[in-house]
């Protein structure tokens, strides 16, 4: 049973090893993110070469997102293909269609790996190495291994492993937008999510080690950052603080509560902001995703008098707030055993704080179809996107996960051709309140980081994103800056630049470009981009 260890091996065979690697990624920012990290250790143990086409590979990495089955259905259309060309490798090379030198192993990667590892590697012996989201760091030993004739499998979740010290290889060909990752993994334990499962308790990177890595993005010309994590809003660095405040004193949104318990208080999600907005002036944040749960007052009012001072410079609020009338464990009011927002109380209350801080600023992840979900229900949750407005959605149809609470306890009891119609609905009825939110800001001045040229245009155009994400587009002119007194000159990307909207589509707006302008010195005059000013409501 121990004959593999001494298997004579010669140095010449262990060089010469595939090092050829091609990606892919699925699901969401943070897996995107998680492929960075995963390219950084790789680059560090010599596997350098990225390649842009699998058939050139000699390592495969496929990200997996485990949190919907169509998602994993994509994954496994995808490794049947990975496995024909490592199957018909020697064919591929003598027809000129592979140049791999040598048969590609292949690793399956992220929340997938985590939930079927045992399924994936018995699938045809197509998948090599299979990896979990906290165990990035073994890949190398992993993929060495194989070239041993084992199996490589680590899917142990951590309690610490956050990746602080790891700086990330971009894969984003955009040279002034980046993600951040602030945390890792979810305590909610949400009745409909694997998320705890497949990426484990909640546990926060140091404050230093993210103002570190801004600061790398800064000097590569980064104007833009994406702050990652399940739940930003309850993130807690408790490694930097010697006289640690008690968790008895972590506070939690009216109306809501926790199944997790927090143990020490540390640094908060607001302290982070206050720091990055203080260092990086020049730098506009956004972050994903935060939950109902930890909007309380004390956060928000820092945030507020920062959003004053700074209101076009980081805060741009995503309110992931999930509208279906769930069953357990997100801490509700119950009624006839079933748990849901009481007459949508204290999710309406909660918006009515969140907006009178930021007006402008919604987005929303509803789902459909969940167990018992009637058609009252679903009229429910259109009815509260039509009266909120939102300018963002990411929506779906639910699909039973294995390990979760609803999979121990309820039924999928509504039909999936159900699922699609109300999901349709869901879409048809957002698309009518978005196209609203597109076309007020007409007549409006907004602040827009240019991205680059308009694919549509690409020689007369340029396009970027305003500050509640939006896209805008607009002719590519000289234009004097605001204040400093350098002349006419075209935008570049990476330039803040005052655009008059002029007309609007449901997905993007176009406008005059007026001036060029720096964002440190327009947030003092931040009037004039828009009418919409927060304003403080106890609560």
């Amino acid at each position: 049973m121990y004959s593999n260890f001494f298997l004579p091996v010669s140095t010449s065979q262990i060089i010469s090893r595939g090092r050829r690697i091609y990606h892919e990624t699925y699901g969401c920012q943070m897996n995107v993110n998680d492929m960075e990290i995963v390219l950084s250790i790789m680059k560090n143990a010599g596997y350098e070469e990225v390649v842009k086409e699998p058939e050139n590979a000699e390592i495969i990495f496929i990200n997996t997102c485990a949190i919907r089955d169509n998602a994993e259905q994509k994954v496994w259309q995808r490794l049947n293909y990975f496995w024909f060309l490592k199957r018909e490798w020697k064919s591929n090379v003598a027809v000129g269609r592979s140049q791999s030198t040598h048969p590609p192993k292949i690793a399956v990667l992220g929340c997938m790996a985590e939930r079927l590892k045992e399924k994936i590697l018995d699938a045809d012996k197509m998948v090599d190495v299979v990896c979990g989201p906290d165990a990035y760091r073994d890949l190398p030993r992993l993929l060495d291994e194989v070239d041993y004739g084992h199996k490589g499998i680590n899917t142990l979740l951590s309690l610490e492993e956050t990746y602080a010290d790891v700086s990330p290889v971009r894969i984003s060909s955009n040279s002034v937008t980046a993600f951040v990752s602030i945390m890792r993994g979810c305590n909610n334990m949400c009745s409909f999510c694997i998320v705890p499962f497949t990426r484990g308790r909640e546990r926060s990177r140091p404050v230093s080690s993210i103002v570190r890595e801004v600061g790398e993005l800064w000097k590569e010309g980064v104007k833009e950052v994406m702050l990652l994590g399940q739940n930003v809003n309850s993130y807690n660095d408790v490694s930097e603080l010697s006289g640690l405040e008690p968790g008895a004193n972590w506070r939690l949104s009216e109306g809501f509560s926790s199944m997790c318990k927090v143990k020490n208080m540390g640094l908060r999600f607001s302290d982070l902001l206050d720091r990055l907005s203080t260092e990086f002036p020049e730098m506009r944040f956004r972050f994903t995703s935060p939950h109902p749960n930890d909007f309380i007052c004390v956060p928000l009012l820092i945030l507020r008098d920062r959003y004053l001072v700074c209101v076009l410079k980081f805060l741009i609020l995503e309110i992931g707030l999930m509208v279906i009338l769930v069953q357990a464990h997100l801490g509700y009011a119950i009624q006839a055993g079933f748990i849901y927002f009481q007459s949508i109380f204290y999710l309406l209350n909660l918006i009515t704080i969140i907006q009178s801080f930021f007006p402008a600023l919604k987005s929303l992840d509803p789902l459909t179809g969940f167990c018992g979900e009637t058609e009252e229900e679903h009229a429910d949750t259109l009815s509260l996107v039509k009266s909120v407005g939102y300018d963002m959605a990411y929506m779906f149809a639910y699909s039973m996960r294995e390990r979760t609470h609803a999979h121990r306890n309820y039924m999928d009891d509504v039909p999936d051709n159900v699922k699609q119609r109300r999901l349709t609905e869901l879409i048809d009825t957002f698309r009518e309140s978005t196209g609203q939110r597109f076309e007020s800001q007409v007549g409006t001045v907004q602040l827009v980081l240019v991205e680059g040229p308009n694919k549509r245009a690409p020689e007369s155009e340029l396009v970027g994103r305003s500050d509640r994400g939006h896209k805008v587009s607009f002719l590519n002119v000289p234009l004097p800056h605001s204040f400093e007194t350098d002349g006419k000159r075209n935008p570049e990307i990476g330039d803040y630049v005052e655009v008059r909207i002029l007309r609007s589509t449901k997905a993007s707006l176009f406008g005059e470009a007026l001036a060029r302008t720096s964002l440190s010195s327009e947030v003092f005059n931040s009037s004039k981009y828009s009418s919409e000013l927060p304003t403080f409501v106890e609560g």
